[in-house]
């Protein structure tokens, strides 16, 4: 392979540092910064490569005489540029492409082909292979600088808007995240405003809400679905809200009248949720409006049955009324558990689900540790 000879004058040092900006921004990376292998077979091109780079301030540049280890040292090395002979024995230049090209997803470094092939089809078949541009030797020190400093300034320029897409995305995701946590605890106060209004205590909507994310998982839910229905279950009572002290506080029975206004309640809960169209809200509609609906039709507000009633409205069903049963309140005593489960066996088929039910039973040990992990002071 024929080694290319320059005269000590021409390589004399510039001591340039070109950089690539975008208009007025930051500057991306100083090109004497650069990251360039130089690949070629023969010792002698290397030496002459580098002293020529080097004249002109590149500072790391890395050659190698062995085409089998260009893959490696690209991804080591984090290459900007890499110069590549053709005619190389064990493994052409053409070989070296196509395994850089086959290898590397995204980011790959410019291949600029420094050969002493002149003939038209090999230039064709390198740009057709991979490479950026083709150099033939002998060639001329600024005109391969320039094409260096070409190749360079744009590899540097994709790499600053590569990264600044990341930013981007990392700073839209973060963004995200607060306006979700944001949402979140909004959710999770409305949810406790109404259990004050109702005299219940917060830690009944960790518990249902727990047990609901139990049964969810066991009827196929993903764990991003799971995780939306223990967030969005504490809304299910958010309508009460909307309904009047006398009735909603009242100590004894309710009248007629008295009870057709305290049904409203999931419509009130629905029309406060309707609006915002991200899937969490989505779902704690659902719930508010379906959670008192029954398997066989009986329940209210739209006498819904079996699976028109959507499968989040009947989990929380069994999670609330289990929770309601086993807790104390004013006006009754805790359950046993083992009589709560039993009321909820004998409403399968009628209040709830028949699968859910089986799955409540399923997973009744789980679910008692939530009730006792989060049990009233």
């Amino acid at each position: 392979m024929r080694t290319d000879k320059m005269d000590d004058d021409e390589l004399s040092h510039s001591g340039s540092e070109s950089t690539v900006s975008v208009g007025q921004t930051l500057v991306i990376k100083e090109l004497v910064d650069a990251s360039i292998l130089v690949v070629d077979d023969e010792p002698a091109n290397l030496q002459l490569v580098r002293m020529i780079l080097e004249s002109e301030g590149y500072t790391n540049i890395i050659t190698n005489d062995d085409p089998a280890r260009v893959l490696d040292l690209v991804l080591h090395h984090d290459c900007d540029l890499v110069l590549l002979d053709l005619n190389m024995p064990f493994m052409d230049g053409y070989e070296v492409m196509n395994l850089l090209g086959s290898s590397i997803e995204s980011q790959m470094p410019p291949i600029m082909v420094l050969t002493a092939q002149h003939d038209q089809a090999f230039r064709l078949r390198a740009l057709s292979e991979g490479a950026r541009d083709y150099v033939t030797k002998p060639f001329d020190r600024s005109e391969l600088l320039a094409r260096v400093r070409n190749l360079l300034e744009v590899q540097l320029l994709q790499r600053y808007m590569y990264n600044q897409k990341d930013a981007l995305e990392y700073l839209v995701a973060e963004r995200t995240r607060e306006i979700q946590d944001t949402r979140l605890q909004v959710i999770r106060k409305l949810g406790r405003a109404a259990e004050y209004r109702d005299n219940e205590t917060g830690l009944h909507l960790v518990r249902m809400s727990k047990v609901s994310m139990i049964l969810g998982r066991a009827s196929g839910m993903n764990s991003r679905q799971c995780d939306m229905l223990l967030d969005a279950s504490p809304m299910h009572d958010i309508g009460k809200i909307g309904i009047p002290d006398s009735i909603l506080l009242k100590p004894g029975k309710l009248m007629d009248d008295e009870w057709k206004i305290m049904k409203q309640h999931p419509v009130i809960g629905a029309d406060i949720l309707t609006g915002d169209q991200s899937e969490l809200l989505i779902m704690a509609r659902e719930i508010a409006l379906t959670h008192h609906e029954k398997w066989d039709g009986s329940g209210y507000p739209g006498n819904l049955s079996g699976e028109d009633i959507p499968i989040e409205g009947r989990i929380v069903a069994i999670a609330d009324v289990f929770d309601a049963l086993t807790s104390e309140r004013p006006y009754k005593h805790a359950w046993p558990v083992d009589e709560a489960v039993q009321f909820v066996k004998d409403n399968s088929g009628k209040h709830f689900d028949p699968q859910l039910v089986d799955l409540f039973v399923a997973n009744i040990g789980e679910i008692v540790e939530v009730i006792e992990r989060y049990a009233e002071p």
